[in-house]
């Protein structure tokens, strides 16, 4: 230590009050207020009683006080109104500055309030002794356990059931789950509460976090860690415990029906013995739950846990993942780039034609495409309730992507022509088009050639199969998207939808008929523009399919052949260790076939690719 600073004995200097007491016991009301209530605010509060503690000046407003961290306008305003009503029942010559003759000192509740330091070190020296630690504060960390009937809760013993069924898969999807743990949760897992942006899908994240849930492969599949599968287990038995506890209001009858119907209807209850919410429950459910019984009982004997879960599964799938004729409506779906930034007067133009035409559509976010269909559910409101309840929606196999001739003109240029072809072919919508927009005299002063522009269209509608519409301007697009969206309106009006995974993509076919009723398997929208985010991680194949679509002439049919010999470079790397010489590495790939005419890969191609990746320096 050096000589400058000498060293100080004794007891540290006393902290100086706080010169704005009323402020900091309104703050601390306000806080213990929102604890109580569970409210997250109670931080918010929390850093501002932290602020105001460092401040060393008085405050004549709260209008003073925005200067400091973590006082927003919200806050200040309370302390505005709290304030006015001071003044009135003191006088409007009442100080500010010391706390009324009688009153509590502020922060005297919480022992984590910076006025009361010597309470909090005599708690933590307290914890250190019992602890043996040797006088230290720091606290053991508690175990994460998620609260009853909330989103974590839910998907820890939605994945628990799931895998106690025999021959179950050991995973779930992401639409699949947030169906099957709906019933076990009070939030929404797809709508935020008013005023919030998390919904109960968010948990999942801390899940994860803790080690309690992995999440692999694209589409995404959960499943539980052994850490997670141990905590399930406990919460599973913690509920079997709460269903087991007598006093509940059961009716006569057989012993064993009633222990039955009793598990069945708790699956979906919040496990309390309120008997004013055992009357209230839809009668639906008690038929369900009947159902659930009798379909029990003919199944035999067997695990009286594992019942309840898969009848309950058997009778919610086909309401769940069936749209009947009639109940659902066709919406066209418009990206919001069609409709914001760039020439917006354009664009403004584009939704008036389709109001004009009384199309029916919504503006949303699409990860792929421009417009595409949906069949989403007709809903009815829910009285009491400020917002409907979120009706289902399927993607119909029809999906436009628009381009005018600059804007193809500058994809062609920076690569995103071929890349958008690429995304909209594994995208999952069997019948992708291309919208055209634009005549000849358009092209006039483009960096690239009309002859370009229109190979790549002949292109995109020969080699690559899709279906390209040519339109002059923005009135003919929407005229288009007029005709397609009453098409499909007819074309699906007695059509019974089913909702499908991408991983299942063509186990069904939409031209199969069930009952004389046709139906289309279709996916939902939610699956779909997840799937199609396009800077999600990516496997090994993708990015190998990736690296040889860069090749000049190696097309997307070539690369999924290749991909379907050899599925990774090293997989290609150690079949060119085998070969015997330089000239069979050459032709190694030359005899593989792609495409619907079975056409051979050919020896430039393949030397090509041996080159790239068996050459140690700079190609030449």
């Amino acid at each position: 230590m050096p000589d400058s600073e000498p060293v100080r004995f004794g007891r540290k200097r006393a902290l100086p009050s706080c010169p704005n007491p009323l402020f900091l016991q309104w703050l601390t009301e306000l806080r213990d207020e929102a604890k109580e209530k569970g409210l997250k605010i109670q931080y918010t509060y929390q850093k501002a009683i932290n602020s105001l503690n460092k401040y060393p000046l008085p405050l004549k407003n709260a209008k003073e006080a925005k200067i400091l961290q973590n006082f927003g306008d919200g806050i200040c305003k309370i302390l505005d109104e709290k304030l006015q009503r001071y003044y009135r029942e003191n006088g409007p010559k009442a100080s500010i500055h010391c706390l009324p003759k009688g009153a509590p000192p502020p922060g005297q509740k919480d022992n984590n309030n910076r006025l009361a330091p010597p309470r909090k070190r005599n708690d933590g020296s307290v914890e250190g002794k019992e602890k043996g630690g040797g006088g230290g504060t720091k606290r053991k960390k508690r175990e994460y356990v998620p609260q009853k009937r909330s989103g974590g809760y839910a998907v820890l013993l939605t994945l628990y059931r799931q895998a106690q069924i025999p021959g179950s898969k050991g995973y779930m999807l992401k639409m699949e789950l947030q169906t099957e743990a709906q019933p076990l949760c009070d939030k929404s897992f797809t709508v935020p509460d008013l005023g919030s942006k998390y919904t109960a899908w968010s948990s999942v994240s801390t899940l994860i976090q803790k080690n309690l849930l992995i999440k692999t492969h694209n589409p995404a599949r959960y499943s539980l860690t052994d850490e997670g599968l141990a905590l399930a287990e406990r919460l599973e038995s913690v509920e079997r415990d709460v269903k087991n506890i007598p006093g509940e209001d059961i009716s006569e009858g057989d012993g064993q029906e009633e222990e039955e119907e009793e598990r069945v209807v708790d699956l979906t209850e919040s496990g309390d013995d309120d008997s004013d919410e055992e009357e209230q429950l839809p009668e639906s459910l008690s038929q369900r739950a009947t159902c659930a019984i009798q379909l029990s009982r003919d199944a035999g004997e067997g695990s009286l846990q594992g019942k309840p879960q898969s009848t309950l599964t058997s009778i919610r799938k086909p309401n769940r993942e069936s749209l009947l004729p009639g109940a659902y409506e066709i919406l066209l779906c418009v990206d919001f780039i069609e409709t914001t930034g760039g020439s917006h007067h354009r664009k403004q133009e584009l939704v008036k034609e389709l109001q004009r035409n009384g199309v029916a559509f919504d503006v949303r976010k699409l990860n792929v495409g421009d417009f595409l269909w949906v069949a989403r559910e007709k809903v009815t409101p829910v009285p009491g309730q400020l917002r409907a309840p979120v009706g289902r929606e399927l993607v119909l196999d029809y999906i436009i992507e628009r381009k005018r001739m600059d804007d193809l003109c500058g994809s062609i240029i920076d690569g995103r022509f071929r890349e958008q072809k690429f995304r909209l072919k594994r995208c999952g919508l069997r019948k992708p088009i291309y919208l055209v927009e634009g005549s000849s005299s358009s092209t006039a002063h483009l960096s690239l050639p009309e002859s370009t522009l229109q190979q790549a269209i002949v292109n995109t509608q020969v080699v690559d199969g899709f279906f390209v519409k040519r339109v002059q301007d923005v009135r003919e697009s929407a005229a288009y998207l007029t005709v397609m969206t009453r098409y499909l309106t007819k074309l699906y009006q007695n059509r019974t939808l089913f909702c499908r995974s991408r991983e299942l993509e063509g186990d069904i076919s939409s031209n199969e008929e069930e009952g004389g009723i046709p139906f289309c398997s279709l996916i939902s929208f939610a699956e779909f523009n997840h799937g199609a985010v396009k800077n999600k991680c990516q496997t090994v194949r993708e990015v190998f399919a990736r690296q040889l679509m860069q090749i000049s002439g190696l097309s997307g049919d070539k690369a999924a052949a290749i991909l379907g010999q050899y599925s990774s470079p090293h997989s290609l790397l150690a079949a060119y260790e085998k070969c015997g010489s330089e000239a069979e590495k050459e032709k190694l790939l030359s005899c593989i076939r792609y495409g619907k005419l079975k056409r051979n890969l050919g020896p430039a191609l393949s030397r090509t690719v041996y080159q790239l990746y068996c050459t140690p320096g700079a190609l030449t």
